[in-house]
This record gives C-alpha cells, structure tokens and sequence, in this order.
C-alpha cells in the first residue's frame, strides 16, 4: 500500500520479499449494537379475544454458554436474544472475559440472560441445572454457531461477514486478489527492505498494512493485532474503502 494515509511510495522496484512464520487465528466482530427484547403482553378487554388470540410474554433465563473460537459478544447476545444485548452479557461475565470485551477466548463459561417465549419448553438451564442439562445446552446451540475454517478462504468470508456489519464494501475477488500480491496469502508475510521498514513501519500481514495505518482503521471487534487475519483483512479494506471506495478497486500498491 503506498503510504499516503497508508504508506510511503516504494523506492525499489525490485519485488517485495516476505518472512513467514506459524498461521494466524480468526475473530469475529461486536457491532455496537444489541439485541432487544419483547415487551410483555397488553391486557385485553374481551376474555374471548383474549383467548383467540394471546401474546406471548418474553422471561429471561439464565443459561450457561461455553465459547468456541469465532465467537463474539454479539454473535452469543444474538443467538439468545439476550436480554440487555452484549454488553449486559460482557457486565455479567466481566470477569471471565477481561478488560477487553472484543477479545473472546474459547473455553469460557458465560451466564446469558436469554428471553424465551412463554409457550416455548419451560426448562430451564440456570446455574442450578444438573451437568446433564448444561450439556444439553451446549449441544443444541453448537450447531447454530456459524464457524469458518482456519485458511485463507474462511478468513475472507469471515472479513465480508464483519465488513457487512459494519458497512465496509468489498468483494471476495477483490479482497482475494489483492492478498495473492500482497502477501501470497501469508498471514506472518512481513517487508523488512522497503521505505516503510526504514522508517521502522514495516508492512504486515496478508494485506501489507503499516502499524499507523492498522491502527487508525482497526474494525472494532477484531483483534487489535496485524498479523490477525480477519483483522488484517477489515482494516485493510476499511483503509481502502476510506481512499478508493473499496477494496475492489485496488488493482495494484496502495
């Protein structure tokens, strides 16, 4: 990318050459939005229309959720409806999660006030609930969870994903053919000859962005790491979208 907002104009014409270590791992995002919940039924005035036709009420239930990679606030908030939305579920889980409600680590126990309609099963998966029906829980919403494989095709479905969220533009051809030049699709490819790495920024990540660059078109929600794919992908296509209009545009450095 040249360095404008970006980064600097190559000096060397020569081809980039790119250091690969190890794959990165995925994340998705937390729009800030939240789920609502329904509003209980209005009273009627006609027990006959009340009985043709009764609206039902929303409780909350606390159930149990366990995290699987890919997982977000928002992804967990959505599926369950929960009440107050994402971020009254990262106040009630504060403490498992951290400081940093976007960072969600697999393997945590989360207690989600989930709403549920009044003529839905009334079991309740609460804190109280036998191990058996903790299980239960976490195999019926297992296969709800939309997951990505951990390769360059899933990172870039997982990006449009989050970049539709958040209103960015962008197709997968033009996010893939862009990686292919940029970093071949390496997600640890980093430049450590060119004007940008002299002036100790190098390039980073599948779609070659510079720290200041990463920084100030970081999508909230991902991991605030360069070498992240996903999050490499919608800052690189937020940046983009900002100077070109999208990431499709792109058909050389920029």
């Amino acid at each position: 990318m040249p360095r404008g907002k970006h980064r600097r104009p190559r000096t060397n014409p020569l081809t980039r050459h790119v250091i690969a270590t190890g794959t990165g791992t995925a994340a998705l995002a937390i729009p800030l939005l939240s789920a609502t919940t329904a509003s209980a039924a209005q009273p009627v005035q006609s027990p006959t229309v009340a009985q043709a036709a009764p609206q039902a009420a929303v409780k909350a239930k606390t159930v149990s959720y366990t995290t699987k990679k890919g997982d977000t606030l928002y992804g967990v908030a959505d599926r369950y409806d929960a009440q107050g939305g994402w971020k009254q579920l990262y106040k009630d889980n504060r403490k498992a999660i951290g400081d940093d409600p976007r960072l969600i680590h697999p393997g945590l126990d989360l207690e989600v006030r989930a709403t549920k309609k009044a003529s839905s099963p009334g079991k309740s998966a609460d804190k109280a609930s036998a191990p058996a029906k903790k299980s239960n829980v976490a195999k019926a919403t297992q296969s709800s969870v939309k997951t990505y494989p951990n390769n360059l095709d899933g990172w870039i479905r997982n990006a449009l994903d989050i970049m539709e969220q958040n209103g960015i533009p962008g197709s997968y051809e033009g996010i893939q053919r862009n990686i292919m030049r940029e970093s071949s699709g390496n997600p640890q490819a980093i430049n450590n000859w060119d004007s940008n790495a002299v002036a100790g920024t190098p390039s980073k990540g599948l779609l070659q962005v510079i720290d200041p660059t990463f920084a100030s078109y970081h999508v909230p929600g991902t991991v605030y790491d360069p070498f992240d794919p996903v999050a490499n992908i919608t800052a690189a296509c937020n940046y983009a979208a900002a100077r070109y209009g999208s990431i499709d545009n792109v058909n050389g450095p920029y």
